[in-house]
């Protein structure tokens, strides 16, 4: 694979006791501890009345790391394209559909049904700021945060202009919480653009926060020190994220790897 580069221009993070970037980059960079607590989800209120209504947890999720990458970014959203991946969409519909489909009357709610399909939060990602980007939604199951990095890193590469990045995952309800073990709600945004492209960008001072390099590798995937994030890194395909959140956190040069591939994964050199 040819060497993709792109720089980080702004970062959002929601996860359980992460609750942005600010506060999670001092967790991960050692200056405050890590104490864990349920992901809070508030109603997204960039959303009309009728569709914060409706809107699920993941869509909760998306729209706010969306939103922080975009405000630290200082980028106009309506013209931000999009890739958005997820490794299992909104479980709550999707459990809640199957429960009706088990009853003799198999009746399904509309606004169910509109909110379970993988795109769901980028409709709703539209409707909130106006965006008519192209966008593309992906699944690759626990490589979703790689697969969407490295489509997003693509489009930065072939279009020279900047990409949001919205990965994200929330836990299942039960029955399927025994079969798909998510840990909690995380959710990461990552304003990516050209190398060089950042000064005087948006309408804020986008600035360049690190350099990403991409290329692929046989080396086996990064892990955290700290035991509780490591555990949350490993529970939740959104939060394999974190390794690279720690470099950017520490202000710190190097590699991380992350799955991807059964026999290859994708190498990130981070230059800060």
């Amino acid at each position: 694979m040819t060497e993709l580069t792109a720089v980080i221009e702004g970062i959002g993070v929601l996860g359980p006791g992460l609750s942005d970037w600010p506060s999670s980059a001092a967790v991960l960079a050692g200056r405050l501890p890590y104490q864990t607590a349920r992901t809070v989800l508030s109603a997204p209120g960039v959303l009309p009345p009728a569709e914060r209504r409706r809107a699920g947890r993941v869509i909760k999720l998306a729209l706010a790391a969306g939103a922080e990458a975009i405000r630290q970014a200082g980028r106009d959203p309506r013209l931000l394209a999009s890739v958005f991946s997820s490794s299992g969409g909104d479980g709550d519909n999707c459990t809640a559909i199957c429960v009706a489909l088990a009853e003799p009357e198999r009746q399904i709610s509309p606004t169910r049904f509109h909110n379970s399909v993988h795109n769901a939060a980028a409709g709703y990602w539209s409707i909130a700021y106006g965006c008519t980007e192209a966008s593309v939604t992906l699944c690759a199951f626990d490589a979703s945060f790689a697969a969407g990095l490295l489509e997003a890193t693509i489009q930065v590469s072939q279009t020279a202009r900047p990409v949001l990045l919205l990965a994200y995952d929330a836990d299942y309800p039960p029955p399927l919480q025994s079969h798909r073990r998510i840990s909690d709600a995380f959710g990461l945004g990552l304003v990516l653009a050209p190398v060089g492209a950042s000064v005087g960008a948006g309408a804020g001072s986008a600035v360049a926060l690190a350099t990403l390099r991409l290329t692929l590798s046989p080396e086996a995937p990064s892990a955290l020190a700290h035991p509780e994030l490591e555990a949350l890194r490993d529970s939740c395909p959104a939060a394999r994220a974190l390794p690279l959140l720690e470099q950017l956190a520490r202000a710190r040069s190097g590699q991380v790897v992350f799955d991807y591939l059964d026999s290859l994964r994708l190498a990130v050199e981070v230059l800060v």
